[in-house]
């Protein structure tokens, strides 16, 4: 009897977009054809997006266009949850100052708060989501009004997002330009916080969702403190080594390829005093060092060692690097 594929564990994924979808224009290998597997299997599936230049329906679009399912309520985005939380403690029509795009203006035209540009006309918040059209003038507007003393909510605050050409400045970068010129911080609503996640599992009916993303610092983190279950993907920004040297808060459950691993066994880890084995490959740790057995450009000796190294320091609040040795069979 063949083995049940990682995500028939599952009853749902919650899947990010950049870098594990698609980065730019253009779907990742293997993911389109990962989707469509889903339905067919009984699992639900979302999209969970710190991006906030689209709207949710923008957002379905692109994905139909890449041949991936997606209805406008699959996806979830930061700028949802930012316009809610902005909601929840303002008066109705409040006036919102957006650093941001037209897709963001249209979130906090939905929760009944009005949407502002200036800070002539006196707003009482501001909301910064990331826009690539985004200047020097539409900064300063943000710093005027925040150093004012007004609220100011954060989509999210990744500092690099995947594209087509390599790995641009995110939202973060932008956020981080406001506060150096402010001295303050802004809530953020999206990734990592868990209420993203719980929304859209709600929206799915899901009771064991599995999240996957390509960041530790937002996707892994996120679903860590939603209480899902988490898979980093290795096509967009964490690489096998800076998922090894994770925080433990930002430490996945699993480790993949691409989605297309989604549909295949995960293999099974077994420790034998102190020897952590996967598949082929085994992994011990010891005095900041990890000996791996196995092949480098092999996941399970990635596995291995993380595995073998969490167990080591399995309580960490900043990334810890091992020195790796590498032993062939």
């Amino acid at each position: 009897m063949a083995a049940a594929s990682l995500i028939s564990r599952f009853d749902a994924l919650l899947a990010d977009l950049d870098g594990v979808v698609y980065a730019g224009p253009r779907a990742v290998p293997g993911s389109v054809d990962s989707l469509q597997q889903l339905a067919g299997l009984g699992v639900g599936l979302g999209y969970v997006t710190n991006n906030a230049s689209r709207t949710p329906a923008q957002v379905a679009a692109h994905l139909r266009e890449l041949g991936a399912p997606a209805e406008d309520e699959q996806v979830v985005s930061s700028s949802q949850a930012a316009a809610e939380l902005l909601a929840s403690v303002l008066a109705p029509a409040s006036r919102v100052l957006i650093t941001g795009s037209p897709a963001l203006a249209q979130e906090i035209e939905l929760v009944g708060l009005t949407p502002v540009w200036s800070q002539d006309e006196d707003p009482v918040a501001v909301v910064q989501g990331f826009n690539p059209a985004i200047g020097w003038k539409d900064l300063a507007e943000a710093a005027y009004v925040v150093a004012a003393g007004a609220l100011w909510v954060a989509t999210n605050t990744d500092m690099s997002i995947p594209q087509a050409r390599g790995i641009a400045p995110g939202n973060g970068t932008l956020v981080a330009a406001v506060a150096a010129a402010t001295g303050q911080r802004p809530r953020v609503a999206g990734k990592p916080e868990a209420p993203l996640f719980h929304a859209a599992a709600k929206r799915l009916a899901s009771d064991r969702p599995l999240v996957v993303g390509d960041r530790l610092d937002t996707d892994i983190l996120g679903g860590n403190n939603a209480g899902f279950a988490t898979v980093a993907v290795l096509t967009g920004v964490d690489t096998r080594e800076t998922i090894l040297a994770a925080r433990t808060a930002e430490r996945p459950n699993y480790l993949i390829n691409s989605l297309s691993d989604l549909h295949q066994p995960y293999p099974v880890i077994e420790n034998a005093d102190g020897v952590y084995r996967c598949g082929a490959s085994s992994a011990v740790a010891g005095d900041g060092t990890v000996k791996v057995t196995g092949n480098e450009d092999d996941l399970d000796s990635w596995r291995a060692a993380c595995a073998a190294w969490w167990a080591a320091v399995p309580e960490t609040a900043e990334a810890q690097a091992p020195k790796l040795e590498w032993v062939g069979h």
